[in-house]
């Protein structure tokens, strides 16, 4: 096994945790698994992190800053109107949503559904996690509500938390399924009702 830095073995750690727990799930990841991931011996996991938990806790932060810069940096930001920037979050979701289940399922979802009532601590950061991604998603949906339906008796949060619902609850049947269809499908539904959401009210 090839030697690896400190440093270099730690992200080799967060990065393999990203992947293994969500091709395999919380439960059924053991540190052995997590080392094979990352090509590093027991000793420079135990080096790094007390427990798995350790590990988990570290992985969430590791994925919220590489998911924040990617959507950060996402091509629907551009636009100038916030429903068009709505809909290219919807758009872009439906976009990246290929490959094996790794590949596009949430860390935090993943967690949290396995962990929710015996880990409070992976729980509590998931949450966060979360919240913050719908906190940005809001924004956008704020400002689409003020323009388009100022009088709408839903809240820009709740519609935020409601995107992230159906993707989660797509995600469950990707895995049930082994395929991404049913996720893609799910978004082009939610891209229709976010369309009807901000239709003017005839009067």
């Amino acid at each position: 096994m090839a030697q690896s830095t400190p440093r270099d073995s730690k992200t080799r750690l967060l990065d393999a945790a990203v992947r293994v727990i969500r091709t395999r799930g919380y439960a059924a990841t053991t540190v052995e698994d997590l080392c094979l991931g990352a090509g590093v011996t027991k000793g420079s996991f135990f080096h790094h992190f007390k427990t798995k938990d350790d590990l988990a806790l570290a992985a969430i932060e590791h994925w919220n800053a590489l998911t924040g810069a990617y959507f950060a940096s996402a091509p629907y930001h551009a636009a100038a109107d916030p429903l068009d920037r709505l809909l290219g979050y919807v758009d872009f979701r439906a976009a990246i949503v290929q490959g094996e289940l790794h590949d596009y399922t949430c860390l935090l979802g993943t967690l949290v559904q396995e962990v929710y009532a015996t880990h409070p601590g992976i729980r509590s950061a998931c949450d966060d996690g979360t919240a913050a991604h719908i906190g940005q998603l809001t924004r956008d949906i704020q400002m689409a509500k003020d323009r388009y339906a100022p009088d709408a008796p839903w809240s820009a949060s709740s519609l935020g938390y409601h995107i992230q619902s159906v993707l989660q609850g797509a995600f469950i049947f990707a895995k049930a399924r082994q395929g991404p269809e049913v996720v893609q499908e799910s978004l082009m539904h939610l891209r229709r009702y976010i369309q009807l959401l901000f239709q003017p009210v005839n009067p």
